[in-house]
């Protein structure tokens, strides 16, 4: 008798959790094949949409999508200050910031970013933020790109999250190079029959003019 092998999720497919018939939205690329594997997941009734800052990444996002055979509407917004959705348009938002993008976002353009996706999410829906996990001693200094010196004493992707009105939230996990964050909108339009899940995350403000400080 044969058995055949089960096929072992990546660890960041398992920790976001999307089902099957979820509007899902993401934000930035990190890996092509991981946005597009986060598309599937929703299935035949859900929808998958992506925005991306530039348009290499938008071209590696959709070509990654036309390989797996997923549908996933993809656009191209920068600054991330107005994103071009309806109100309570999504049930879970993922964004991935394993780059830096949430880190390195000037504050106000991490504010309005994180404002919005409140926005696009309905009743109890959830985001989550995908980070490095973080590491102690010099490693911890050495990062491979810029941390926005409010986004790191304002307590990080939780810090951010709990500030544009997420709650509750909580840090999923630190593991296998992740840092999962996840926070949930607890109000405003009613989830449509179906889901609900539950969490949020927060951050520092300030800076109208959306200029890096000086660190």
């Amino acid at each position: 008798m044969f058995f055949r092998k089960a096929r072992i999720e990546p660890l960041p497919i398992t920790m976001t959790g999307i089902r099957t018939g979820e509007r899902l939205l993401q934000i930035g690329l990190d890996e092509a094949r991981l946005i597009s594997e986060l598309a599937s997941k929703v299935g035949m009734s859900g929808t998958a949409a992506a925005i991306v800052t530039n348009d290499r990444d938008a071209a590696r996002a959709k070509d990654s999508a036309a390989k797996a055979g997923v549908l996933m509407d993809v656009r191209v917004v920068t600054p991330l200050r107005n994103l071009p959705f309806e109100d309570a348009s999504f049930d879970v938002i993922v964004m991935h910031s394993l780059n830096g993008l949430l880190a390195s976002l000037a504050p106000y353009t991490r504010i309005r970013c994180l404002e919005e996706s409140h926005r696009l999410l309905r009743a109890g829906g959830r985001m989550v933020v995908i980070e490095p996990e973080p590491r102690g001693g010099l490693g911890g200094l050495l990062r491979p790109y810029p941390m926005d010196a409010y986004y790191s004493s304002g307590g990080g992707a939780v810090g951010a999250l709990k500030a544009e009105g997420f709650k509750p939230v909580r840090i999923l996990a630190d593991r296998e190079g992740y840092r999962f964050t996840e926070g949930m909108k607890t109000t405003g339009t009613p989830a449509p029959d179906g889901a609900a899940d539950e969490h949020a995350t927060a951050q520092d403000a300030t800076n109208p003019d959306g200029e890096h400080p000086a660190e």
